[in-house]
């Protein structure tokens, strides 16, 4: 097995790096025994004259500052030299405030009360699009989005992913299935890549995570996403960056975007303790119209229509249940100017709402942070989550095994019970070999098990005014167990045997990012921000999997026959960018940035990838022919954005998959080698993203509506895709640089306040995203995916993703052409080369003749997707409303669930009915089983994704500031036309390529909480 590259001596740089920041800490602390001790006091009001607590208080050029607590209050007390500073008062959603402060012969300086006022637009907002730099909003070329943690916690969300959906334009979350823990993929602005993951790049406090979803089991597609370790509880706000000029910084992992998360953290004053606990109940929300028809054909000829009578059953009522569970939260958090801590737990317990699947977590938080002196601090976090699963398999992928599986191809005259004298559950499938699906619930054990560990250091130092130094050093450890049993005898066909399996995967990360920062103001209209930085990142896993067949009775563990398998893998980045921004007049600034990056899984000729970016911005309305003239009164803010970024992507390829490896096997009693199908090849590098973006930010009616609109094009080029190769070469396929992708549309987000008085507030957002995707380049003009059945292809200059199968024959009119026998059928004729269309053939007799064609069927990407959220308080805030709609528009499911369940040979659903009842010809549904144009359906619905009410009482007793009690609800009610169980969920969970395949997958649960949260 070959073996990731590495550079020792590259490694001894970063130790001579800390060397130097431990001087320079050395020498910021005999500096700062030379000032005095000055203590600066103050209050922080909102635009109605009320305490604002959390607002982030920096004292500039220093590395000192607080957050106001419960009565808007701060207190900054540290060793500094005398003279002028700038003060800094900042809060997500509202214009940040500076005022100067004179340190002089007074020790004690008390600012007057600061007010922040409310801004829609966010132009002010302070985001960090570097590893550690924080700059304002109105100076960037690109869009970044931003949410706080309070605004995702309003409907107790069990994973941070799922409560982002709606929040932010040109990002797509889709919950692929509704099982506890269910994966979850994020698009932002349409697929960047075939092959590998269109998700984006997670940061959570500097620490870069891995957020892959192995599937250690056999699920049937679904995986568990690995952010519902981290509970939303802890999220003190998230940014999401959306544009390659923005991302160019982050190099090969950011193709994709970047979404980065921060935590809570200690703030100055006394010991302040948080509590909150939920109890959750999930239902399913939609069922499967089923067979209820008393009768059955004899036999599957079609001249017999004789029937017998039967007893129907409707299975879904055994498989799924209403689920309880609860989220239950403790934190606490205080300090002084010196030393701040936080600390939290949390618990989380969830029922599935398929009979015998839970999820439950449970984990601890810690932040410390220490300044020392005014010029250096540290700060230490570590986070760790212990979650485990039980769960029941939905089979369809790949197995013959599941419940839900077991469900849709069951005849369901049969009584799925078991005897009540052997115990013996009965084969609920005639024709087929299935798994009885109460059999698999009640019978099989599969489970997973993983605990996770996340922890930082970070050291910020200022040596002077205007430069900083910032170190980060990220860990990410994980270890995953899962173990799958089926007994022995049961109905689960190819393990009437047993089958025990146990497979773990160890994984780590660590990122050591080192950050240089020098921001001077050349003179009152030049100002200059300079940022340069170099990361080294090591990432590894360790994953075996063992298998047994032909168990012994009872026995769960391995033993008989046994197969094993193990893999290791490594790969190392290393990375460094430079960045500069001028600003003029405060109201027009350029950005240039490069990053040159070097990734262990491409070959050393294209190892070493460049990655430019260049943004402006122009806040017209700083000028003062804006802001004097009628213009300021109408558009009081108004910018203009344009942005060009390039960015890279690492996840297509394996950590190996340049080279042509070999496969151990035995030659008689010889051990050797053999070649795999896949041919290496070392002239790969990796797929290369190329945006542009435009945009504008503005906002009407004296700052009480805020717009923000942006168009890109995104096109990506040198797409790792599968060639097939001649059979003379020895090989089946290789990856080649060969495809292109393109992604082009406009993102929409308005904010409006409606309604501000003192008792009551009205305020909606609303987004909207189009995008248009279009794959080019395809070998061959036709390249299908992997768990799509091969009727999910990527074909040229359709979108990414499309069916792609057989189709009815039809009429000139539309209508069907059947068979001389009244059958629906198959259409015929010649192929069309590509890019030509197909040519139907009738013979003599006006039937079809000639080839089987295939086309496009249709497209799971969304024309559209877009959200409204009102939010309503009344009773000074005291009593709050919030309603979420979400909707996409405008895509196609493939109903596979529909089309093995009315077919004839199970007909478990009510679409066979009109077979049984004679309305339609027998064997209508077997020849419709296979004109797969019949199984899309229009996938577009309306949701009420979240609705919540809450009530803030201000308690007198037991030391309480405050107590808040909810009721929140998620997937309350949708608009759709689809007949299966919901158009969202997808059977092969996170997979890039296969979207919209409906096969039996857990449906999204509606679910309803109620809960309290107190502060003490």
């Amino acid at each position: 097995m070959p073996h990731a590259y590495s550079h020792p001596k590259r490694h001894s740089h970063w130790g001579w790096l800390v060397l130097l920041l431990l001087l320079l800490l050395g020498s910021a602390s005999s500096a700062s025994a030379q000032n005095t001790r000055y203590t600066i006091r103050g209050r922080v009001l909102d635009a109605r004259s009320e305490v604002l607590p959390g607002a982030t208080v920096r004292l500039l050029n220093t590395v000192l500052g607080a957050s106001s607590d419960v009565e808007g209050r701060f207190e900054l007390s540290a060793s500094l030299a005398p003279g002028n500073y700038q003060l800094e008062v900042s809060s997500v959603g509202y214009s940040p405030v500076r005022r100067r402060v004179v340190l002089g012969p007074e020790t004690t300086v008390t600012v007057p009360d600061v007010s922040l006022s409310e801004d829609l637009v966010r132009l002010n907002d302070v985001v960090v699009t570097g590893t550690s730099v924080a700059t304002s909003k109105k100076q960037l070329g690109n869009t970044i989005a931003t949410v706080s943690g309070d605004e995702l916690r309003t409907t107790v969300p069990t994973q941070i992913d799922q409560a982002l959906q709606g929040k932010f334009a040109g990002v797509q979350i889709t919950q692929n299935s509704g099982n506890p823990a269910g994966g979850i993929s994020v698009r932002l602005r349409g697929p960047s890549t075939v092959a590998g993951s269109s998700d984006p790049l997670y940061i959570i406090d500097g620490v870069i995570i891995n957020n892959d979803s192995p599937q250690l089991l056999d699920l049937g597609g679904y995986a568990q996403n690995r952010l519902v370790d981290i509970s939303p509880n802890d999220i003190e706000r998230i940014e999401v960056i959306k544009g390659a000029a923005a991302a160019a910084i982050y190099g090969s992992r950011a193709s994709n975007g970047v979404v980065q998360i921060f935590t809570k953290r200690g703030k100055e004053g006394k010991p302040q303790v948080t509590v909150s606990s939920q109890f959750l109940t999930s239902q399913i929300r939609k069922t499967l119209d089923y067979n209820e028809y008393p009768f059955r054909f004899t036999n599957t000829i079609a001249t017999d229509l004789s029937q017998v009578p039967v007893q129907r059953y409707d299975y879904q009522k055994e498989i799924f249940r209403t689920a309880i569970g609860t989220d239950n939260y403790v934190s606490v958090t205080g300090g002084n100017t010196g030393t701040k801590y936080f600390a939290s737990g949390n618990y989380f317990n969830n029922q599935g709402i398929v009979k015998n699947t839970d999820f439950n977590r449970g984990g601890g938080r810690l932040r410390l942070q220490q300044t020392l002196g005014s010029k250096a601090s540290i700060s230490v976090g570590a986070n760790y989550a212990l979650s485990q699963s039980r769960e029941v398999p939905n089979g369809g992928i790949n197995e013959a095994y599941g419940a839900l599986t077991g469900f849709i191809f069951s005849n369901n005259f049969i009584d799925p019970s078991p005897d009540p004298v052997t115990g013996r559950y009965p084969s609920t499938a005639l024709n087929i070999a299935r798994t009885n699906p109460l059999e698999a619930i009640n019978r099989f054990n599969f489970r997973q098990r993983t605990s996770r560990f996340i922890g930082d250091a970070q050291l910020n130092l200022t040596p002077f005014a205007g430069f900083t130094i910032d170190y980060v050093l990220g860990y990410d450890a994980s270890t995953q167990v899962a173990t799958g049993f089926i007994p022995t005898n049961s109905t689960a066909p190819t393990y009437t045997t047993g089958l025990a399996r146990r497979a773990d995967r160890s994984s780590f990360l660590v990122n050591n990012d080192l950050t240089f920062s020098y921001k001077r103001d050349f003179t009152e209209w030049l100002a200059s921000t300079t940022t340069a930085g170099g990361t080294l990142q090591y990432e590894r896993a360790l994953s075996t999997g063992i298998q047994s067949i032909n168990l012994s009775p009872v026995v769960e563990i391995i033993n008989g026959t046994t197969v094993a398998g193990e893999e290791r893998t490594e790969r190392t980045i290393q990375g460094a960018f430079l960045q500069q921004t001028f600003g003029l007049y405060n109201r027009l600034f350029i950005t240039a940035a490069g990053r040159v990056d070097a990734a262990s899984v491409y070959g050393a000729n294209n190892r070493t990838q460049f990655y430019p970016k260049l943004s402006g911005s122009y806040v017209v309305s700083e000028e003062s022919f804006w802001k004097e003239g009628g213009l300021g009164r109408f558009v009081p803010q108004f910018k203009l954005r344009a942005s060009y970024g390039e960015a890279g992507n690492l996840t297509a390829i394996g950590a190996y998959q340049r080279f042509t490896n070999f496969n151990p096997l035995i030659q008689g009693a010889l051990p050797g080698l053999g070649t795999s199908t896949l041919q290496g090849n070392n002239n790969l590098k990796p797929e290369r993203q190329k945006e542009f973006e435009v945009g504008t930010d503005l906002s009407l009616l004296n700052d009480r509506l805020g717009i923000e609109f942006s168009y890109y094009d995104k096109r990506v080029q040198d797409l790792l895709l599968q060639r097939d190769l001649n059979f003379s070469s020895g090989f089946l396929n290789r990856f080649d640089n060969i495809g292109n992708m393109r992604n082009r549309g406009v993102e929409l987000l308005v904010r409006a306040t409606a309604v501000k008085s003192e008792r009551v507030t009205w305020n909606i957002t609303g987004t909207f995203t189009h995008n248009k995707n279009r794959i080019t380049n395809i070998p061959g003009g036709v390249v299908t995916f992997p768990n799509g059945f091969g009727l999910v292809a990527g074909v040229e200059g359709y979108p990414l993703g499309t069916y792609y199968g057989t189709y009815s024959a039809r009429n000139p009119d539309g209508s069907l052409l059947l068979t001389t026998a009244g059958l629906p059928q198959r259409e015929r004729g010649v192929q069309g080369t590509f890019g030509a269309a197909n040519t139907p053939q009738r013979a003599a007799d006006g039937q079809p003749s000639g080839a089987l064609l295939n086309g496009v069927l249709g497209d799971p990407n969304p024309r559209y997707v877009a959200s409204l959220i009102n939010e309503v308080g009344l009773l000074n805030g005291r009593l709050s409303f919030r309603v979420q709609f979400d909707t996409q528009q405008d895509f196609d499911v493939f109903n596979f669930t529909q089309r093995v369940g009315s077919r004839d040979i199970f007909g478990g659903l009510a679409q066979y009915e009109p077979e049984l009842r004679g309305e339609v010809a027998k064997g209508t549904s077997v020849a419709t089983y296979n004109t797969f144009d019949r199984w899309i359906e229009d996938g577009s619905f309306i949701k009420l994704r979240e609705a919540s009410i809450s009530y803030l009482l201000k308690p007198k007793f037991l030391g309480m500031r405050d107590l808040r009690f909810s009721v929140a609800g998620r997937n309350l009610w949708v608009i759709t036309d689809y007949s299966g169980y919901d158009p969202e969920v997808s059977a092969a969970g996170q997979s890039n390529a296969v979207r919209g395949f409906d096969f039996v997958e857990v449906p999204i649960p509606r679910s309803v909480s109620v809960g309290f949260n107190a502060s003490f």
